[in-house]
């Protein structure tokens, strides 16, 4: 990570055009509704026109890491997302969980030798590759996430 993390993925509250907070129970079967939730603001506000699928795909990992690793998928748990769009920049999406977090250098590429084949482990590989700035936060139980608007 870089000097500027701290300086990424953030909005000026001011500006933004909708927000909406959700708390919800880990359970996997939670997550596909927050998702439907959020790509619905995305489209209400038209801050990320055209690349809703990055947004959905990236969403549904971090959720689902949040629930799985962070919550141990502990029901009595919260998993808590907030999503931002601003006009002029696009999404911002915040997930946090309670768990311990994680140290991000420690997580092997799943592009190399044997992990290739493996069948979990892409989620912050996918992550990264489909949104525009990534960054994480209390010592990787929380995740921020921007996708810029296209351009007009």
């Amino acid at each position: 990570m870089n000097s500027d993390a701290s300086r990424r993925c953030e909005f000026d509250p001011d500006k933004l055009s909708l927000r909406l907070d959700v708390t919800f129970a880990a359970k996997i079967s939670a997550i596909n509704e927050v998702v439907e939730r959020i790509l619905a603001l995305a489209k209400e506000s038209g801050c990320v026109e055209g690349r809703e699928f990055e947004v959905e795909t990236s969403l549904q990992e971090a959720l689902t890491n949040a629930v799985i690793h962070g919550c141990k998928e502990d029901a009595d748990k919260l998993v808590e997302v907030t999503a931002s769009c601003d006009e002029g920049r696009g999404i911002l999406i915040v997930v946090r969980d309670p768990g311990q977090g994680f140290d991000i250098s420690t997580i092997p590429s799943p592009i190399e030798g044997e992990r290739i084949f493996a069948s979990h482990g892409r989620g912050i590989f996918l992550i990264n590759q489909l949104m525009d700035e990534v960054s994480f936060k209390r010592g990787g139980a929380e995740i921020h996430m921007l996708k810029k608007k296209p351009p007009a």
